[in-house]
């Protein structure tokens, strides 16, 4: 990256000003986290409600402890082992964190992002950057810098390119607002390796868009109506045309186009070309994107949560938390 970008995006950074930049997960639309105007200029070119929270990030660990009024035993046990990276922690919010950036609870949600440019942004910033996706509210994430223009033109000054995000989903939320990790949204890093750390992890299902960011029933969503497909149900009917979005080559509903999202059916590969192939088969005005379901392992589970939230329609909303 060149450094006089590096260099640019700092400078609009403190001037309050906006900045598309990559991550592990998707790209974000980066603001001043100390800064309420550029807090409201994130929900205004995203077109956000207020009352759906945003990340914080840090360049590390330590500054993060910066960000939260107390940091349990558990969460700094996650902390140091997968930061950093996709982990997002619910915290108490220290008194400096504006309302406008955690829809005025007294939690607040931080990471450490991994991605090189990333890193170096919050290196010369020097202080905490709010990022939630670049791209409209409710639609399909960027991971692509291409992705974030598309969407948002010249509404952001500038772009830094950092290549294909290569998680290509968000990160995993793990909220300790109650004492007890609870999982308030799956991600890039697998609960089940979450659970190795600190044993079994609550996975809560209610739709309240203020607990986390991103919390809503329909969201990710391509323009393209969307269904899921899990090798049981009647292929749509003829006429229909139909896009499928496949991950297991041995199974293929009808005679369309296919897009497969890893050719060796590996979840890690599929998560990172997600959204993108979601965005280019959105793009080819098809009737329908018929898209497989995932096994439910690893990031298979976050990848199925973005489909059921993508497909037309809410679809899997619960009333409650469960396990």
């Amino acid at each position: 990256m060149d450094s006089s970008l590096l260099q640019k995006a700092v400078t609009l950074l403190r001037d309050g000003e906006v900045v598309g930049l990559p991550t592990e997960t998707v790209y974000g639309l980066a603001g001043d986290a100390s800064n309420t105007a550029a807090l409201a200029r994130i929900f205004a070119i995203k077109e956000r409600p207020e009352f759906d929270p945003l990340i914080v990030h840090a360049a590390n660990l330590e500054r993060a402890m910066e960000v939260v009024k107390d940091f349990p035993a558990e969460a700094r046990r996650l902390a140091r082992w997968f930061w950093p990276g996709p982990l997002t922690l619910v915290l108490s919010k220290a008194p400096w964190v504006p309302d406008l950036a955690t829809a005025g609870l007294e939690t607040v949600a931080v990471r450490v992002p991994a991605h090189p440019v990333a890193q170096a942004v919050l290196e010369g910033f020097g202080g905490f950057l709010a990022a939630p996706s670049a791209n409209k509210f409710g639609g399909i994430s960027p991971t692509t810098a291409a992705a974030v223009r598309t969407e948002l033109g010249d509404r952001v000054p500038l772009v830094l390119d950092g290549g294909a995000c290569p998680r290509g989903v968000e990160s995993t939320i793990i909220s300790f607002a109650d004492g007890r990790p609870v999982c308030l949204r799956l991600g890039a890093t697998a609960l089940e390796d979450v659970e190795k750390i600190v044993g079994p992890v609550e996975v809560c299902r209610r739709r309240d868009p203020r607990l986390a960011p991103g919390a809503f029933g329909r969201h990710y969503a391509p323009r393209t109506p969307l269904a899921i497909w899990n090798g049981e149900q009647d292929a749509p009917a003829a006429g229909v045309r139909a896009v499928f979005m496949g991950f297991n080559r041995e199974r293929v509903p009808g005679p369309w186009p296919v897009r497969w999202l890893s050719e060796t059916g590996n979840l890690e590969e599929a998560a990172a070309n997600f959204f993108q192939t979601l965005r280019e088969l959105d793009a080819v005005g098809a009737d329908l994107i018929l898209a497989e379901a995932f096994p439910e392992r690893g990031v298979g589970r976050a990848l199925n949560e973005r489909l059921r939230r993508a497909a037309a329609g809410v679809q899997g909303q619960g009333g409650g938390c469960d396990g």
